[in-house]
């Protein structure tokens, strides 16, 4: 799930409703995950319709997003395009990961340790072809824009902010940062209490905004230099050296200068390493053109989720009224303010 920049970055801690009157670009499938991990039964099983298809990611994007607008942000969610040769390895031993965790799902519920089950479980999350376009009609259908990327959606995303489309990056790994993101907010979609893993504490998760030009100064790097920090470590696109994490690769750059030096002096082995900084530093992205929210299809959410996916009634259309609400304040008061110009 991209770099671990943890040990190192330490966002400011927010409200939701400091980021009010901004558009988020939204890593549409690091959200999408978070929500078919987290959302799911207590067994770990997650949400199904009666045809046995997964709805986890529909429930997430329709109360997570309507929380949003609430308090008055404008999503904009960013998906993949397909992804970069480099990534195979990384594709290839996610799936691994997952059908380990299936194995060590099945027999923690044949112990009955329903605890670690649902732990278990999270990581076996696979979000398909099918999943992604089912969450494109909802977002669509809700009036949320979406923008497909020509490769790495974090890439896309960042180039969103950049280009002035929206004003952060919310996704909760931190590549966007590496892609050149002025501002990345984390925890923005799963803000709330959550439960410690096999412990019965809750946290709670506020957002968390990184300013990318205050964090290189507080490490002392050109993004260039963080970009080479991270193929030390390991990213998506590539394997990192044994042994090295954030701060033996913060040392090695404050060292040596450049990636280049660094493994020129140690001889590290990193194939293709220059393909790799290419990556993030001239990353493959295209411009949407106009971004703009579309009016919310009241009727086509309600057959979608409450026809096609046995949603309950009541808990669509009762959170769907309360968006229209808001929507209409909001043409009122911006039809006023339009109004006042001319006295």
């Amino acid at each position: 799930m991209g770099v671990d920049l943890s040990d190192l970055v330490e966002g400011e801690k927010r409200l939701v409703r400091d980021f009010s009157g901004q558009t988020a670009a939204i890593d549409a499938y690091n959200t999408i995950y978070q929500f078919l991990a987290i959302i799911r039964q207590p067994d770990g099983s997650p949400l199904m319709d009666s045809k046995k298809r997964v709805t986890s990611h529909l429930s997430g994007l329709f109360h997570r997003n309507l929380n949003l607008i609430e308090a008055g942000i404008s999503p904009v969610y960013v998906f993949d395009g397909p992804p970069h040769r480099l990534k195979a390895g990384t594709i290839e031993e996610r799936a691994q990961v997952k059908e380990k965790a299936m194995v060590e799902y099945t027999a923690a519920l044949e112990a009955r340790d329903l605890e670690l089950a649902r732990s278990k479980a999270q990581q076996t999350s696979r979000l398909t072809r099918e999943m992604a376009e089912e969450s494109k009609t909802l977002l669509k259908l809700l009036g949320i824009p979406c923008v497909q990327a020509p490769s790495d959606g974090e890439a896309e995303a960042a180039y969103l902010v950049r280009e002035g489309k929206a004003a952060f990056v919310s996704s909760q790994d931190y590549d966007s940062l590496l892609f050149g993101a002025p501002v990345l907010v984390r925890n923005l979609t799963i803000t709330g209490k959550r439960k410690l893993p096999r412990k019965q504490i809750y946290v709670n998760i506020d957002p968390e905004r990184t300013e990318l030009e205050r964090f290189l100064k507080a490490l002392s790097v050109s993004r260039e230099q963080l970009v080479g920090m991270c193929v030390l470590m390991g990213t998506d696109f590539n394997e990192g050296i044994m042994g090295i994490g954030p701060k033996k690769a913060l040392k090695l750059l404050a060292e040596h200068g450049t990636l280049e030096k660094v493994i020129e002096a140690k001889a590290y082995d990193i194939p293709e390493w220059r393909e790799v900084v290419r990556i993030f530093l001239e990353p493959d992205v295209s411009d949407p053109g106009p971004i703009v929210p579309g009016e919310p299809d009241a009727k086509g959410v309600v057959d979608f989720l409450v026809g096609d996916h046995d949603f309950s009634r009541e808990r669509v259309e009762s959170p769907l009224a309360r968006l229209l609400a808001i929507l209409d304040e909001k043409r009122k008061a911006g039809a006023q303010l339009r109004l006042d110009k001319w006295f």
